[in-house]
């Protein structure tokens, strides 16, 4: 695509209204174009040859073939990037969580109203945005095994220890990789992944059928513990503080940061604020945008070890390119090495008796 050129967006829905009102909403941006709209796969697949769009929303469960069957044969046959808009139901969202591994870029919440899709049009719109920008993975036969970071003695985290992560378009996936390669004896782990309410938990749920870490969505007053991964709730900030003998979450409300909420920003911000910085580990992964780069910042400024994703893994680089752009990333790493570099870090091996092994950039 043409970065003067408008982005070209296909919707394709079986619901007449969601087709109308995505289009308009789509269409009020100057840099969007909706060159069509399709009521099924059968449709749409007609229209991609004929209008070559650079941007599908894709709705996932349509008649006489659903989105995912429809998804893995484009990824196959001709990958685009794919925005899902999907139902908020926990069925629905476990379709979208599939959808993203089959290599969909990103997705939202299908609203069930005129006004619902004008409060998320925002929204909609920065995500086919994202989605232009974006590298389009090639479709896996399956989940990929992840190799599991060589084995350690066994160690006691040190409790004012922390690892902190935020991403964003294409994080669930690259979330899925980092985690399943890491040892369940690691300090507590938070989490900010831009993704809508309701799929928060069932990204966590799946997280935790895939990882030595036992994985869940954050409540409000939970322990950050070592072994444990706590995910922010969609449309909750997610806040860490030190009660003087282990951290705990908050988890918020309050206006969106960087047009997002949670947002990484305010995590990395709180874990600055407890005083005990240095003993955090923290890091950007792919997505559009700022979000993290100023809160990374601040963590490095006192004393964290931080880490930014490349730019040849990430499928937007837009919020790793700022932390490394601000100075706030000591290492910038491809992610298949993210995994190995959080487990040897110092920070992370206070084990009793052994010496910690040296940070690698």
């Amino acid at each position: 695509m043409s970065r003067s050129a408008k982005i070209r967006v296909l919707i394709v829905d079986d619901s007449a209204v969601v087709r109308r009102l995505a289009g308009e909403t789509l269409s009020a941006d100057p840099e969007i174009e909706v060159v069509g709209t399709a009521a099924d796969p059968y449709e749409a697949r007609d229209q991609i040859g004929r209008l070559a769009p650079d941007v599908l929303t894709l709705d996932l469960e349509m008649p006489r073939m659903d989105g995912l069957t429809f998804l893995g044969l484009l990824m196959a046959q001709r990958p685009l990037p794919v925005v899902i808009m999907s139902s908020l139901t926990t069925r629905a969202s476990e379709f979208a969580l599939e959808a993203l591994r089959l290599g969909a870029i990103d997705v939202i919440g299908k609203p069930s109203s005129a006004t619902l899709l004008g409060e998320m049009g925002p929204q909609l719109i920065a995500k086919v945005k994202a989605a232009a920008r974006a590298r389009v993975r090639p479709i896996p036969a399956s989940v990929a095994a992840v190799t599991p970071v060589a084995e350690q003695a066994a160690r006691r985290p040190d409790p004012r220890a922390a690892i902190l992560l935020g991403a964003s378009t294409g994080g669930v996936e690259a979330l899925r990789e980092v985690l399943a390669a890491l040892p369940a004896d690691l300090p507590g782990i938070a989490i900010v992944q831009h993704i809508p309410a309701l799929f928060s938990k069932t990204f966590a749920e799946r997280l935790d059928t895939l990882c030595a870490l036992n994985v869940r969505e954050a409540v409000d007053g939970d322990r950050l513990l070592p072994g444990t991964a706590l995910v922010a709730p969609g449309n909750f900030h997610l806040l860490l503080h030190w009660t003087g003998h282990h951290y705990q979450v908050r988890v918020a409300g309050g206006p969106p940061v960087w047009h997002q909420r949670p947002a990484v920003d305010l995590l990395f911000k709180s874990a600055a604020n407890t005083g005990i910085a240095r003993y955090c580990v923290a890091g950007v992964l792919t997505g559009m945008g700022r979000d993290g780069a100023e809160g990374l910042l601040r963590l490095r400024e006192s004393g964290a070890a931080t880490f930014a994703q490349d730019e040849a893994t990430s499928v937007v680089y837009g919020m790793p390119r700022a932390a490394h752009e601000n100075g706030a990333a000591q290492a910038v790493l491809p992610l298949g090495r993210i995994a190995a570099w959080i487990n040897q870090h110092p920070t992370c091996n206070a084990a009793i008796g052994r010496p910690a092994a040296p940070a690698r950039s």
